[in-house]
């Protein structure tokens, strides 16, 4: 799954275009390296976005295409 999808499925970001522009303004990371909105995602990829100074870290749990609300809470997990 792409990044941009997975932030916006697990309802890290709102919208699918906020989480494709954060990755092309260099904001977004998996493993460690700088991610474009098109990265293929794994289960246990760690990602890091940096909001101005808050810096989130989460690990992917699960990839779900159609996800409910209350479901997009365990597709990760907060490590930071």
């Amino acid at each position: 799954m792409r990044i941009d999808k997975f932030l916006k499925n697990a309802r890290v970001i709102k919208r699918r275009t906020v989480a494709k522009e954060a990755c092309e303004q260099g904001r977004v990371f998996v493993n460690g390296k700088l991610a474009k909105p098109g990265t293929e995602l794994v289960v246990g990829d760690e990602i890091e976005i940096v909001f101005g100074t808050n810096p989130m870290k989460i690990r992917v749990e699960k990839l779900l295409e159609h996800v409910m609300k209350d479901d997009s809470k365990d597709m990760y997990t907060i490590l930071s």
